[in-house]
């Protein structure tokens, strides 16, 4: 599975998760005759450079000992070869490098065409070729997958680039997943995640995207938790919001989950509600896609996890801010339906699997330094500031 455009999930990780930008800058630059000896380089420099937020995150855990559904990464220097195919002068990144981030029809414009230009190009050989191998060693020839974006400038603390870009669930043969990659490596110019670029002022010299596949599961429930209140910042519980079936019914705002909140200290929950869980969506390995329908009624007013599970989701959560330092933004599923799977009835803490860990955002900016330090009068900020040297 190892090669310069493929590497296993647990060979990267948050080291250095920007460096990829660095590894894909060098292979748009070196051109198709010398992209495998940039790619070389940077996995020389470090492996865990190559692929993105997303899949350092995943890689991460995974040296964390946090069971994650098993995978890979299609690196950095592979968005690097086909974006130096499909814009050998820098043209296109040129382009939207100089987009007013308050002209949103100019943005939709460049984006759509970059966009195109990326998704009706064919995928270089040599990285079809490795994206090929590693998806037939993963699970076989018709093995369901995930597909999802991994941005070099994702999942950091301070810019949160969720849902902005692709994710396609349930992709099943070579070549479809190919074309998955290739669209997600497209998404990097959505409308929206470019506007969000460009309001941050990122650069987008050296950004690149890597893109995770990982095997399907069949969850029996899935969502997200935080490991800090998302109302109150309190960094003492964990707050887990949950639906039967796939996660994608929460994340697409198609059920209001059910949701509990877990005391740290103790492991009591402390609040609880039910959600109105009218949509399910589920995958059925024997069929194409992801399959979307009306919840079933027994299950609509019953909660997704037992209370044994939010206390063994709420414990996972705790390893993973431990590991990190920081409060988290995980997504997690609950294995149970699918027979090669725990049976319902063992240990919850076997069944749990993450799929993402990224860092809490929202109160982690609220608690950023002041700009300046509080002082009695109005009149003393004026006059620090004239004592400053020019």
């Amino acid at each position: 599975m190892n090669g310069p455009f493929v590497r296993g999930l647990a060979e990267v990780g948050v080291a250095g998760a920007a460096g990829a930008a660095g590894a894909a800058d060098a292979v748009g630059a070196a051109g198709a005759a010398g992209a495998a000896g940039a790619a070389g380089a940077a996995g020389a420099a470090g492996a865990a450079d190559l692929g993105g937020g997303k899949a350092a995150g995943l890689g991460e855990l995974i040296r964390a000992g946090i069971p994650v559904p098993p995978g890979y990464v299609v690196t950095a220097p592979a968005f690097g070869r086909m974006l130096a195919a499909v814009d050998p002068s820098g043209s296109l990144a040129d382009a939207v490098a100089s987009l007013d981030p308050g002209d949103l029809p100019a943005i939709g414009r460049v984006a759509a065409g970059v966009r195109s230009r990326i998704v009706s190009a064919a995928v270089p050989a040599e990285v079809a070729a490795q994206v090929t191998e590693a998806y037939e060693e993963l699970g076989g020839p018709v093995a369901a997958v995930a597909v999802r974006s991994s941005a070099t400038m994702e999942d950091s603390a301070g810019a949160s680039f969720a849902g902005l870009q692709d994710t396609y669930l349930a992709v099943r043969g070579a070549a479809k997943v190919l074309d998955a990659v290739r669209r997600c490596w497209a998404s990097l110019y959505n409308d929206e995640s470019v506007a969000y670029r460009r309001r941050l002022r990122l650069p987008e010299d050296g950004l690149a995207m890597g893109v995770v596949v990982q095997r399907m599961l069949r969850p029996r429930a899935a969502g997200v938790m935080f490991t800090r209140s998302p109302v109150t910042g309190d960094r003492s519980v964990v707050a887990i919001e949950g639906t039967w079936g796939l996660g994608s019914a929460l994340v697409s705002g198609e059920v209001t989950p059910d949701s509990f909140t877990v005391s740290k200290v103790t492991g009591e929950i402390t609040g609880r509600r039910t959600g109105a869980k009218l949509r399910l969506h589920s995958f059925r390995p024997n069929e194409p896609g992801i399959c979307a329908s009306a919840m079933p009624i027994a299950l609509r007013g019953l909660p997704c996890l037992t209370d044994d599970e939010a206390r063994a989701l709420a414990a996972v959560g705790r390893r993973v801010e431990e590991h990190y330092g920081v409060p988290q933004d995980i997504e997690w599923a609950l294995l149970g339906d699918d027979p090669a799977c725990p049976p319902m009835h063992g240990d919850a803490a076997d069944r749990i699997r993450v799929l993402q860990s990224r860092p809490e955002t929202v109160w982690a900016a609220r608690e950023q330094a002041p700009l300046a330090t509080p002082k009695p009068r109005a009149s003393d900020h004026i006059l620090a500031w004239l004592e400053k040297p020019l």
